[in-house]
């Protein structure tokens, strides 16, 4: 079990945000099938302040998803501190501080990975947060700024120092942004030099992975973020099933949380066929599955081509028994 100040967290496999992804329906059916935690999407903390609807609908939670995190990203501690007091009104079990995106979008303004040159802004926000949202704070950032700046120990103290509940580290750098591979090694000199819990992030693709993660790094969890599109069961020990019936079985609970939770079905329709698309991946056959996702014009046509293809699913079964 992994602790977090007073959170209990009953799987040390915790869902990653992922920008466009980890909505509602998302979170829920990754807790289905095992992660311990999730966290939402990114939210822009002037866009709470400031009540936007687009940025104060992705607040949306349940209670059956608990322990839950909603992430907040920004460089100015005064607005960082309003709106973890908004975030806070919701319930959420802790908020969790951007200082790791290498978006441009976001480090321009000097938030995201760039707060990772500037620590001192950096443990201001993090107490601006602590003290007017009054819960737990985690923090993720990366390796480093880039690989002649590696300052991920020096940075996680300062975070601790500043009041922290829990670090997550990604093992890539900020100039790397996504490519290349993460850097275990840093996670585990991170781990060595604090005292309360660090999570690892970066090339974890199963459960499996993240076992080996722990094992090589001592780190106390282990963070899933693109392993888990398409395969809400990196979170089992058993790993994502290699048959399509199967692997239909997830879309159609992900749809299922999604009618449940947005009564407009079109809504962010764009998204949602790339959350489906990927289920389909490394699949024989898998480039006309992903026709037939990527063609649907409306939600209802989404629904009516994946249920037609469970049907002929059901009809090879029962013609090869």
């Amino acid at each position: 079990m992994l602790r977090i100040a007073d959170i209990s967290i009953d799987s040390p496999f915790i869902l990653a945000p992922l920008a466009g992804y980890t909505d509602l329906p998302f979170r829920m059916l990754c807790r289905e099938y095992g992660a311990g935690m999730c966290v939402s999407e990114m939210i822009s903390c002037h866009g709470l302040v400031y009540g936007q609807s687009k940025t104060m609908a992705m607040l949306q939670s349940d209670p059956k998803e608990h322990p839950v995190a909603f992430q907040l990203f920004g460089a100015d501690p005064e607005i960082m501190g309003q709106a973890a007091a908004i975030a806070a009104r919701l319930k959420p079990d802790c908020i969790d501080i951007n200082m790791g995106c290498p978006v441009p979008k976001v480090t321009k303004r000097g938030a995201g990975a760039a707060l990772m040159g500037d620590p001192l802004l950096a443990a201001r926000i993090i107490k601006a947060v602590r003290e007017q949202g009054g819960l737990p704070v985690t923090v993720k950032f990366r390796a480093g700024i880039d690989s002649s700046r590696m300052n991920a120990v020096s940075f996680a103290r300062m975070a601790e120092q500043a009041g922290a509940a829990a670090v997550i580290v990604h093992g890539r750098t900020w100039a790397q942004g996504f490519t290349g591979k993460a850097d275990w090694q840093t996670i585990a000199r991170v781990k060595e030099a604090l005292a309360i819990p660090v999570i690892g992030n970066g090339d974890v693709q199963s459960s499996e992975d993240g076992l080996m993660m722990m094992a090589r790094t001592g780190c106390d969890g282990v963070m899933i973020g693109r392993g888990a599109l398409g395969n809400p069961w990196a979170f089992t020990r058993t790993g994502r099933p290699g048959g399509l019936p199967s692997l239909l079985k997830g879309v159609f609970r992900h749809l299922e949380l999604r009618e449940q939770f947005f009564a407009d079905a079109d809504y962010a329709l764009g998204s949602l066929k790339n959350h489906i698309g990927r289920y389909f991946k490394m699949i024989p056959g898998s480039a006309g599955f992903r026709r037939l996702v990527y063609a649907s014009s409306s939600y209802a046509q989404l629904k009516e081509n994946m249920s037609a293809l469970r049907g002929e699913q059901e009809i090879h079964k029962n013609e090869n028994p």
